[in-house]
């Protein structure tokens, strides 16, 4: 019986890989250069990746003139042509044993360079039968040949009884699916860590959380170890770690993201190499933003390698949140395109990508997006952020289209429902959208995107209870965002839930200060609580955070108009009437509410015809507007108050100065005396002209005077449009 040493916590599968030890090499991490003349002499192309005697016996003739030193290594012939010397390929070294000879004074081959110095030796001994067949099983894993690699796999095992090879067989049936099988053959080898490993994840697949719990334990169980940081030397991750992160696996699938956190953070800090356990704190948001930086920054980076250790702390410095510390990711982001030429790397545009989003910029995000579209069409990562900026830019088109591929290609793909439902929350249909939504959750309960959508589905139908039950569960998958606590505010300010609305709103606060729809948010909980120069803090904080935003906006209209309303309550109506009117004009359509309110503060400054007018518009936009309904009531009321006052008043003014009959009678007295003074012995027919003569002398002054009542009149009421129309314009 062969048995092979097996691994501990501190090493990977790679200490066990038959690849790896049968080759026996000093140096995991050298690879020889391919042959400069066989450019396609690829593996499995015109021989075995690892066994072929019909070409190595060509390549050697055992009775023919020795072969020299140079020519020699691992029957590989080395052919000279036009001066430049093969060298050997990755996998033209295994099978070394055939072509050990006995008069070798060393019993060794050696590889050697041009100069002559030997690289690496391969160890005499030669394999044996248990040796090749592992070979050979691992080869057919490699390439997916599962039928041949479980019926060689199995026999190794029952030559040998190997926990290790008993590894590789159930590799063969996971890979094929066979969970069940894979429980069933690892529970005889518990005592092995790669098996336990193994058997456990199995668990997981079938979501039988409580068996895998016990099978990697509730806690680490190498925490007392002695050897608890012992440095990886195989340079493959820790089977520790890989435990560690299944246990924070199981953990988020039961809902306790506490712990699930811890055991993320504990695989990490046992290898950082285990980038898994990484991206789930990173993506499911686990962590606040200080967190996220302060963990990173302790990692220690020389256990991934020396030589790659700043590589590493870059990398995953470009994935941490993008609400702090934005000059250290702009750093990070150009030293690795200068320095290791990964400007262009996807994972590098989706760092960059996100921050942009982030920063409101949404116009360079979706530039970015499209970008590695272009170059990996399936990237899922870049598909949430990339519906997101369709959806704040109003892309629907780009939308349908990209949400019917996804349907057509990957049916099975939370991210294609997720797709359909923002397409068809973009166009109101929000009950459709809901459907879409709900299929999501039910494809990945922990898809936080995807319960907001479904809660906004609900809010916008006003059905409060509803979106803060679904806003409420989002913010338990993710702690680490702000998002689903300004939701919850929001909805709670719907209710008129002051005091719990501004918990909320604060808690969002504490994770992230930038965000401008959260700050107008505020704002208005400040203007609700009359505390005006706090509102006005709040909008003028989200101004300077939407300077990146279109000014047709939504959020930006927003703001523009809550800072109009806080300077109309603050008696501040010039600078109201500036934000109202600015909206107005960019907006490029009337907004009643708007009009209303621009209605009131010219009420308010005794411009009631303009305010009169104003309010018309409001109405014309929305009939039934009760708001502008009650300020137009109010407004031609006074204006009807101010113009009875004004008839008042001139009728005091005439009362003081002379009327027309007054004048009449002044002017006939005046007649009456000079017709005494002027009395001869006229005849009677003289008397009778003359009063004849006066009388029509009385009407021409008469009409004379109604004519000029008339005229000035006339020219008043002129002068008076003039003036309205001024001020219209």
């Amino acid at each position: 019986m062969v048995t092979q040493k097996t691994p501990s916590q501190h090493n990977s599968t790679l200490y066990i890989s038959p690849l790896i030890t049968n080759t026996r090499r000093p140096d995991l991490f050298v690879t020889p250069p391919n042959p400069p003349n066989s450019v396609f002499d690829t593996p499995g192309s015109n021989h075995s990746s690892f066994f072929d005697n019909s070409y190595k016996q060509n390549q050697r003739n055992p009775n023919g003139p020795p072969q020299s030193q140079n020519q020699r290594h691992g029957g590989i012939a080395m052919e000279n042509n036009a001066g430049a010397e093969k060298k050997p390929g990755v996998n033209d070294f295994v099978g070394e044993e055939e072509h050990s000879t006995k008069g070798d004074e060393s019993n060794r081959h050696g590889v050697f360079s041009s100069d002559g110095s030997k690289q690496f030796e391969v160890a005499k001994e030669p394999l044996t039968q248990a040796e090749k067949l592992r070979l050979w099983r691992h080869d057919a894993l490699m390439q997916h040949h599962y039928k041949t690699a479980e019926y060689i796999g199995n026999k190794v095992l029952a030559l040998t009884d190997d926990p290790n090879d008993a590894f590789w067989l159930a590799q063969v049936y996971f890979n094929t699916g066979n969970y069940l099988r894979v429980k069933h053959l690892l529970s005889k080898y518990d005592k092995s860590v790669s098996c336990r490993y193994l058997a456990a994840y199995a668990l997981v697949k079938l979501e039988l959380w409580d068996d895998a719990l016990d099978l990697v334990g509730e806690t680490n169980p190498f925490v007392r170890d002695d050897f608890y940081q012992v440095r990886s030397t195989d340079g493959g991750i820790k089977l520790e770690a890989s435990m560690c992160y299944l246990r924070g696996v199981i953990y988020a699938n039961q809902n306790n993201f506490e712990r699930a956190k811890e055991s993320y953070k504990e695989a990490v800090l046992i290898d950082v190499k285990c980038f898994e356990a990484f991206e789930a704190l990173i993506s499911q948001n686990l962590m606040t933003p200080s967190e996220e930086w302060d963990f990173v920054m302790s990692l220690n980076y020389r256990n991934a390698d020396d030589d790659n250790s700043d590589l590493v702390r870059l990398l995953y410095t470009t994935n941490l949140s993008k609400y702090l510390n934005a000059s250290t990711f702009n750093e990070a982001e150009e030293i690795l395109d200068e320095e290791y030429q990964l400007g262009d790397n996807c994972d590098i545009l989706l760092a960059k990508a996100d921050y942009l989003y982030v920063h409101c910029k949404f116009d360079e995000c979706l530039a970015i997006c499209e970008r590695i579209l272009t170059k990996d069409e399936y990237n899922f990562k870049i598909i949430p952020i990339y519906l997101s900026c369709l959806h704040e830019l109003g892309g629907k088109n780009k939308l349908f289209l990209k949400a019917h591929q996804l349907a057509e290609q990957h049916s099975t793909q939370p991210v294609t429902w997720l797709a359909i439902g923002i397409y068809y929350l973009s166009i109101n249909k929000v009950i459709e959208a809901r459907k879409f939504f709900s299929k999501a959750t039910l494809l990945n309960p922990n898809f936080g995107q995807a319960w907001i959508g479904f809660a906004h589905t609900f809010a916008a139908e006003g059905e409060h209870e509803q979106a803060i039950s679904a806003y409420a569960f989002a913010a338990r998958l993710f702690p680490g965002t702000h998002l689903p606590n300004l939701f919850l505010g929001m909805q709670h300010l719907q209710m008129s839930n002051l005091n719990l609305s501004e918990e909320y709103l604060l808690a969002s606060y504490q994770i992230c200060s930038t965000d401008p729809l959260l700050l107008n948010e505020l704002a208005v909980i400040n203007y609700h609580k009359n505390k005006l120069k706090q509102a006005e803090s709040f909008c003028q904080d989200a101004l300077s955070a939407a300077k990146y935003l279109n000014s047709d906006s939504k959020t930006w209209i927003s703001i523009h108009t809550n800072m109009g309303h806080i300077f109309r309550r603050d008696n501040e109506p010039f600078k109201a009437l500036e934000c109202f009117q600015q909206v107005l004009k960019i907006s490029n359509r009337d907004d009643s509410n708007i009009l209303a309110a621009m209605g009131l503060i010219y009420l308010k400054l005794g411009d009631h015809l303009k305010a009169i007018d104003v309010l018309h518009d409001a109405l014309a936009v929305s009939p039934g507007d009760p708001v502008a309904s009650d300020l137009l009531k109010r407004a031609l009321e006074a204006n009807l108050e101010n113009g009875m006052n004004y008839l008042k008043n001139n009728k005091s003014i005439e009362s003081s100065l002379p009327t027309l009959q007054y004048r009449r009678n002044v002017s006939n007295a005046i007649t009456e005396v000079k017709n005494n003074a002027d009395i001869s012995a006229a005849s009677r027919s003289s008397k009778l002209e003359a009063k004849s003569r006066r009388s029509r002398d009385e009407e021409t002054t008469e009409a004379e005077l109604e004519a000029n009542e008339l005229k000035r009149g006339e020219i008043s009421s002129e002068e008076e449009d003039e003036v309205m129309d001024i001020e219209s314009d």
